[in-house]
């Protein structure tokens, strides 16, 4: 039997991406939950359902055993709402949202002690890569200059992006310290303090996604870079940790946990 996917955010363009992207690896999404104030409310998730097919619904018109697992890619102020919608129907819940701060993922850890839960600013298994390899880099590599330059279309909403600020936290991490503590934010006017970590954000047009993890000194440089030509990664990333993490105990996971990342470094080392 497929398994039951509800998501959260159903009527964004995320949302709808995971709708296709579910029916492509045979799984049922048997919930799409909208906000109260959607238009698409009552409507069916696809043009082809009218007759009884899923329609959009309201996060608490959901009932216990209509869904095994809750893929979010709401908004950051919906975070709390959605982690108690999760506990309420005791499922695993995989987050995606992005900006999110120090409380949420206190909010998440909290979530975590009773059920699964996997967050990801980004679920592609390309951007999972690297960032252990920015990490490995970062701390082979102890004194060189870092710069993340993002880019991403022109209704995106946060800055530097999610997972820019998760390629700057492993970069921090292979040299021992912490994000906060070394980050000079989106680059402005001044001299550059040695170890800090910069970004640049682009917004243009219909970008979908790329990064790129600068690593400098004088004479030399190196460049890791991911570039995502369609969106539907990120949805089939997010498909395939819901059926991973419905199999997994309480606690908080991530993107590397589900490719066992550990354990291959361990064995190619």
């Amino acid at each position: 039997m497929s398994l039951k996917v509800g998501i959260l955010g159903a009527s964004g363009r995320m949302g709808q991406a995971v709708i296709v992207a579910a029916k492509r690896l045979d799984v049922a999404v048997t919930a799409a939950v909208v906000s109260q104030q959607s238009p698409r409310y009552g409507q069916p998730i696809r043009a082809n359902d009218a007759d009884g097919g899923v329609c959009f619904q309201h996060a608490d018109e959901l009932q216990a055993g209509q869904v095994e697992v809750l893929i979010d890619f709401s908004l950051p102020q919906a975070l709390s709402a959605n982690l108690a919608l999760a506990q309420r129907l005791q499922v695993p819940i995989v987050v995606c949202t992005t900006g999110l701060g120090e409380s949420h993922q206190q909010a998440l850890d909290q979530a975590a002690t009773s059920i699964p839960v996997l967050y990801a600013a980004n679920t592609s298994v390309g951007i999972t890569l690297l960032r252990q390899l920015v990490k490995l880099t970062a701390a082979a590599w102890p004194h060189t200059d870092i710069e993340i330059i993002e880019a991403h279309h022109s209704a995106k909403r946060d800055g530097p992006s999610g997972t820019a600020l998760a390629l700057g936290a492993s970069a921090a991490a292979g040299r021992g310290v912490e994000l906060a503590d070394v980050s000079a934010g989106v680059r402005g006017d001044g001299l550059r303090q040695p170890g800090s970590i910069g970004f640049a954000v682009v917004r243009a047009a219909d970008i979908i996604g790329e990064h790129t993890v600068l690593f400098a000194q004088s004479g030399e440089r190196l460049e890791l870079t991911h570039r995502v030509g369609d969106r539907h990664i990120f949805a089939q990333g997010a498909v395939q940790a819901a059926q991973w993490l419905q199999q997994q105990p309480a606690g908080r996971y991530s993107m590397a946990d589900m490719l066992q990342l550990r354990t291959l470094l361990q064995d190619l080392l």
